[in-house]
This record gives structure tokens, C-alpha cells and sequence, in this order.
């Protein structure tokens, strides 16, 4: 068990936070899926990330909390990101602006796997559009980087203050926000009486990955975090997060360290190329919805809970095992996917 969350909790109290939760979401046991007999007796749990209500929730919104927090103590007016056409974190990002009184603005990229007519008017890309984000959609080839440079520049001669939220919120600032989730699952765990022996996620710009370890680190704990690569290669993945973890561990305690044999990640089940749709993936979503009546995304949980299940079915764990899958949210996403589940 965890012996040192009060020290979590002094080093993310050094950082301005704006709270947009409405307090822990919560961990439920996935009865039906754990009685399964393919499941080998391994006992599955969520932690519910999707059931955070600013902007249609998910785990954008606890990066944000720190990233809106440096944002406003910089006296911004207007929030700056980037990301893919169904990106999560630009959604979110324009529904705190929106709560906030803020201007968005958001620069999308097109997708190299999905051109239907759902995937560039349907989910996400029309939420942005109500939350009143001014959407700058780039042609192929352009660099979403040097665009976003070129338009702070703008802005900023405008007389307005921007503030550049980074790729996913995945910057070591915003993922103090999943060290801050860490402890709260810790606290859960001890409340529960119980042990989670591994905690797994889906793994894109790595700052949920890495704040989770640098949270159970930090406290202490013994729990494992598995990270389901779902955009950079197996190895780039687990390159990246062991120095975003370092990073945010820098933030918290200079004093702590984290071996290299620390990172977890497995990337089977990326597919093709980020947002590809899986035949795991599909049968994942499925499965979690008609046999718990749960919605997860396409892209990240999907895949990721698809790469629980095949491990669970391997017998890669004990019987027994509790295992802790986080629903990172990102709903919008299956409108955006119609025709892959047709």
C-alpha cells in the first residue's frame, strides 16, 4: 500500500490548479466480463475517466486543470492547440475555454487512414464547432508546429495574450494531472481494501502514462502502470514516456529517480497507423458494451482494452489479478467511426 501520498500531495500543491472535475470519478467492477471463463479468473475494474461533465468528459480535462492553471496566472485570454480532426484535448480544450470566458483557437490536422464524410463533420469536429472555437483545418503536409507559431504571432499582435497548450496537454506541466489521479486511485484502492496489480492505459502523447507513474512512484506504491501504445511505434512510445516521466518527476522531486526497466508499454495493438480501426479494437468496443453497457472510444481506449483482453486470455496474469483499465473517455470519436462498426 501507498506510504507517502501526503508528499504527492505538497509537491502538486506547488503548481496553480483550476479544479474541472466534480471530484473523483469513480471505480467500478466489470462483473459480467471477470465472470467470463476465457478471462482465466482475473478480476477487470475501471476507473471512470469518461464521466467527467465539462465538454462531454475524459482524461483531457486533469491535464487541463494544471495547463488552464498556468494559463491564467500568465493572464492569458485566448487558448492555443493542435491535434488530429477528432483530436479529445482540442474538444476539451474549447469546452474550458467556453467555461472560462476565453477565446479558443484550434488547429486540426487531417487524418492519413480516414476521409468519410463522418469522420471530418461528425464527433469531436462538430463539438468544437459549439463551443465556439475558431477551427483552422490544415492541409496534408503542413507542419501544425510552425502553423500554431505563426499564429501566436498573430495573436499577439492583435493585442491579444495566447497561451499554447502543447499536444495532447501532454507537456510535464499537464501531466500533473495524472499524478494527481494516482493518488486519488491509491486512496480508492485502500478504501476498497484491495490492491491493484497493474493499471492499464492507452498510451498516444504518453502524459497520462507518465503521470501515473510518476504519481505511484512518488507515493511509494508498488502497482504497475502498462501503457497500449496507440501512436508512435512500441519502442518510440516507451522512449518518450520514460523521459516524460523523469520530466514530471522533475517537477515534484528532483530527489526521485525511475530505472529504465520502469516503462511499460506494448504496441500490438496500434495497427496500421494511428486511428486505424483493428479488428481487436472493434470486438473490444463491442464486447465491453453488450456485456457492460460501457462506451469507449475507437481510438485510444479501444485499442487498449483490446490489448487487455488478449492478455488476460494469454494468461498473462493470475487468477485473481485486479486490474485496473482507464476510461480515458473520448466518446464523440465512435460517431466519428459509423461506418468501421457497419
Amino acid at each position: 500500500m501507498p506510504n507517502d501520498l501526503n508528499h504527492l500531495d505538497a509537491a502538486l500543491a506547488a503548481y496553480p490548479r483550476v479544479a474541472l472535475l466534480e471530484g473523483p470519478t469513480p471505480i467500478q467492477k466489470l462483473s459480467r466480463l471477470s465472470d467470463l471463463p476465457e478471462l482465466n479468473g482475473c478480476q477487470l475494474y475501471v476507473k471512470r475517466d469518461d464521466l467527467t461533465g465539462l465538454g462531454g468528459g475524459g482524461n483531457k480535462l486533469r491535464k487541463l486543470e494544471f495547463l488552464l492553471g498556468e494559463a491564467l496566472a500568465e493572464g492569458a485570454d485566448t487558448l492555443v492547440t493542435w491535434g488530429g480532426l477528432q483530436s479529445n484535448h482540442a474538444r476539451l480544450t474549447a469546452a474550458v475555454a467556453a467555461r472560462h470566458g476565453l477565446a479558443c483557437e484550434l488547429i486540426l490536422t487531417p487524418s492519413a487512414v480516414r476521409t468519410d464524410d463522418d469522420f471530418c463533420h461528425n464527433g469531436n469536429v462538430l463539438l468544437d464547432a459549439l463551443f465556439g472555437a475558431k477551427v483552422h483545418r490544415l492541409a496534408r503536409g503542413v507542419l501544425p508546429d510552425a502553423y500554431a507559431t505563426q499564429l501566436v504571432d498573430t495573436l499577439k499582435g492583435q493585442g491579444k495574450r495566447p497561451f499554447v497548450m502543447p499536444l495532447g496537454g501532454s507537456s510535464p506541466r499537464g501531466s500533473l494531472g495524472y499524478a494527481a489521479c494516482a493518488g486519488e486511485i491509491l486512496r480508492q484502492a485502500e478504501a476498497l481494501d484491495m490492491h491493484f496489480e497493474q493499471i492499464i492505459v492507452p498510451n498516444g502523447s504518453a502524459g497520462t502514462h507518465s503521470g501515473l507513474l510518476a504519481g505511484v512512484t512518488l507515493a511509494g506504491a508498488s502497482t504497475q502502470i502498462l501503457g497500449y501504445s496507440v501512436l508512435a511505434t512500441e519502442e518510440q512510445a516507451a522512449t518518450t514516456t520514460l523521459e516524460k516521466t523523469r520530466q514530471v518527476l522533475q517537477l515534484l522531486d528532483r530527489s526521485t529517480t525511475l530505472a529504465d526497466h520502469s516503462i511499460r508499454v506494448d504496441g500490438s495493438q496500434r495497427g496500421d497507423a494511428y486511428g486505424a480501426p483493428t479488428e481487436a479494437m472493434l470486438e473490444a468496443v463491442r464486447l465491453l458494451a453488450s456485456q457492460e453497457g460501457l462506451l469507449t472510444d475507437p481510438v485510444y481506449g479501444g485499442k487498449a482494452f483490446a490489448g487487455l483482453l488478449a492478455a488476460v486470455r494469454r494468461g498473462d496474469y493470475r487468477a485473481g489479478s485486479n486490474l485496473l483499465f482507464v476510461m480515458t473517455g473520448g466518446m464523440p470519436g465512435l460517431f466519428a467511426y459509423r461506418r468501421a462498426f457497419e
